[in-house]
């Protein structure tokens, strides 16, 4: 499936860490910076992370939540969380349902292997629920910069 700006965003209730669960259009009136990220504790995805958590007040001023999505486990979203002190939620993904839909769910290459993965990819949502922005195939370095100067508008 692929998005384009000014779709509505999917919706989904998925678990997240600390044990809760997160239902995306339950943040209607802020936007959301959904971002779709491949694994947690590898050097990307670390990065990134820590892009956003340095980056939380300036979100916070400009009225937007940061989540982060994964495949990976709620027990592993605990861990990742607690080693890099993660100021907002990371939900999971395990079974694939936002990823595929999102249109994150590609096939990819590497090494001459080809497997299906998450491509880093980045959703601004506005407060009613619209898609406002869309980032495919990230790139980490300035990405967070770019999303904080949507997000202010």
């Amino acid at each position: 499936m692929s998005l384009d700006v000014g779709d509505s965003a999917p919706d989904f209730t998925l678990p997240t860490d600390g044990g809760g669960e997160l239902t995306l259009s339950s943040l209607r009136g802020k936007k959301v910076v959904l971002y779709f990220y491949p694994k947690d504790m590898t050097p990307g995805c670390t990065t990134e992370a820590e892009g956003f958590r340095d980056a939380i007040r300036d979100f916070a001023k400009a009225n937007t939540e940061i989540v982060g999505v994964s495949k990976d486990s709620v027990k592993r979203h605990d861990n990742f969380i607690a080693k890099h002190d993660l100021p907002f939620r990371l939900v999971s993904d395990a079974d694939g349902a936002a990823c595929e839909a999102f249109g994150v769910w590609v096939e990819k290459k590497n090494y001459g292997r080809t497997y299906m993965g998450i491509e880093r990819s980045t959703f601004l949502i506005d407060e009613q629920g619209k898609i406002a922005e869309i980032w495919r195939k990230v790139r980490v370095k300035g990405h967070v910069d770019k999303v904080l100067d949507a997000a202010r508008g």
